[in-house]
């Protein structure tokens, strides 16, 4: 992947701010953007990032719809972000604070749905990764704290990306083959929300050793939908984690085998 042309387009799912009467900057509009980490990871092997604006919403015109963004990019990712929805998995949320936001639940929902009816593979991280879950059918621990009181922190505000515990892999997985060769297991954890009821058709492919929290799924039919609860982006050697380059490889890989496959037909 050396020259523009022949890079693979990796779309990125946007954050969303909702317009914010105590936002200094644009408090009556709704933005939409990206983290300059997670654009940046995504790039590390030559990949082209590109964010998706949702086509939905107060402003909305023209006639773009999700399943463009899907026939015209090679993959997406699901970045974190808010909490999900509790409605999204039909559940009330037990504090207002865990409300989460129903317009980006149903923009990333419309984004997975799109891009496995293509035949283009989704890779999630943390919110993504509980995004997926509840998309194809599963639940969510609204507050890992409050319903299993015994588990790790896993959101530390202070510390916030530099809160790690080590990763059990779950043998005979698709994540044991890529990081068979890992030299560090160790993970940060900035979520308060985890899997609870696993969806549908997904295998664990990883745990906190420590208290059982899933830490990464992947989807055990033909779609490649993978994701894990960590943010590689967010992992340095210096700081001793894991090396997650093997994950987004195999993630690049299979768009790659998307885009030949499309060409083909």
């Amino acid at each position: 992947m050396t020259s523009s042309p022949q890079r693979l387009k990796i779309g990125i799912s946007a954050c969303f701010l909702h317009p914010d009467p105590t936002r200094t900057v644009f408090a009556k509009k709704t933005l939409q953007y990206i983290e300059q980490s997670m654009a940046h990871w995504v790039m590390s092997t030559g990949a082209l990032p590109v964010m998706i604006p949702s086509p939905a919403g107060e402003t909305a015109r023209g006639e773009v719809h999700f399943d463009d963004y899907a026939q015209w990019l090679d993959g997406l990712v699901l970045h974190g972000g808010a909490d999900v929805w509790p409605g999204s998995y039909g559940e009330t949320p037990l504090q207002e604070r865990w409300s989460g936001d129903r317009l980006r639940d149903e923009y990333e929902q419309a984004l997975v749905k799109a891009f496995v009816a293509a035949g283009k593979p989704v890779f999630g991280v943390c919110r993504g990764l509980q995004l997926i879950n509840v998309a194809f059918g599963g639940t969510l621990l609204q507050d890992i704290s409050t319903q299993q009181p015994e588990a790790l922190v896993h959101r530390d505000a202070d510390r916030y990306d530099h809160n790690f515990h080590q990763l059990e892999i779950v043998p005979n997985t698709r994540l044991q083959t890529l990081l068979a060769d890992a030299q560090s297991c160790k993970v940060n954890s900035i979520h308060h929300q985890g899997i609870k009821d696993l969806a549908s058709g997904f295998v664990v492919e990883a745990r906190c050793p420590d208290d059982g929290v899933i830490e990464a799924i992947r989807h055990s039919g033909p779609a490649y939908v993978a994701a894990v609860q960590w943010h590689p982006e967010f992992h340095k050697p210096e700081l001793g984690t894991l090396d997650d380059t093997p994950l987004l490889t195999d993630f690049l890989n299979a768009a790659q085998a998307a885009k030949t496959k499309k060409g083909l037909t």
